[in-house]
């Protein structure tokens, strides 16, 4: 199976660092025309110098995803460049930490604005693009948390539970134009966001104790999966949650599996 994007043009959100620029450059490197969104200037400018070393070809904007008025420039900048926009990832997101009797307003609202409701937006800005050639995919972020939440975290957990009900409604109203839409969940993956490799070893292990695959995901399995979402070979799923998470869960006390491998010499 060889996925080829060449010619297409993709719009990644919060694609400065992380995952996102993982799945930014990912794209660039299958040859797709990338548009990198992001708060942050100066990752920006740094991610632009690793594209022109690779020869590939994009732009990038500074822009806020709550910002429905700068989302609609850039989304017509970019239709004006380059005729079409073919692939939205909808990246962008930060975590919203605290119990429900502690957490402040601004931080549930925060949480809410960014993960959701700039999705929300991004999606509303690029679906007539789409719809006029008809075709397009939309791939949203939404996060293990959408499925099993941790104590502590109702803004997170209920904003991308938000994302993956909004992904499947979506779906289902831009079928006819044959625009598929699909959320990615990353779980046991170490970002800045969770700085699961900065916690005490012991606690480590204790996350890794809840794994099928017994190791810390990579952003380059999240990327990887964006590609196929993203190709031609995905063109009959849609309106689904793919978890990307090393089977985090998938049994009940996945460790028992290593303690037997360990007592065959494994």
């Amino acid at each position: 199976m060889l996925i080829d994007l060449r010619g297409k043009v993709a719009i990644v959100t919060g694609a400065g660092r992380g995952i996102g620029r993982e799945i930014l450059v990912t794209l660039a490197a299958e040859g797709v025309t990338t548009v990198a969104l992001d708060v942050n200037p100066s990752e920006l400018d740094d991610l632009a110098k690793e594209l022109a070393a690779s020869n590939c070809t994009g732009r990038q904007y500074v822009c806020d995803v709550r910002d429905y008025h700068r989302i609609q420039e850039i989304v017509q900048e970019v239709t004006a460049a380059y005729g079409r926009i073919d692939i939205l990832v909808n990246n962008a997101g930060i975590t919203g930490d605290g119990w429900v009797d502690e957490i402040s307003e601004e931080a549930w609202d925060l949480c809410h604005d960014i993960n959701m409701k700039g999705t929300f937006q991004m999606c509303k800005a690029v679906i007539p693009v789409m719809k006029k050639q008809k075709y397009g995919r939309i791939l949203n972020a939404a996060s293990f948390a959408a499925m099993i939440p941790s104590i502590g975290s109702a803004a997170y957990a209920s904003a991308k539970a938000g994302v993956g009900q909004f992904t499947r409604v979506l779906a289902g109203e831009l079928g006819p134009w044959d625009i598929t839409v699909n959320a990615y969940a990353p779980g046991m993956i170490p970002t800045t966001l969770n700085h699961f490799t900065e916690l005490p070893k012991e606690k480590q292990e204790r996350l890794l104790d809840t794994l099928t695959l017994r190791k810390w995901g990579e952003k380059k399995d999240v990327a990887c999966l964006i590609c196929f979402l993203a190709s031609d070979y995905a063109s009959y799923i849609t309106g689904t949650m793919i978890d990307v998470s090393g089977g985090k869960l998938a049994t009940q006390v996945p460790r028992a599996a290593y303690e037997k491998a360990a007592d065959e010499g494994l």
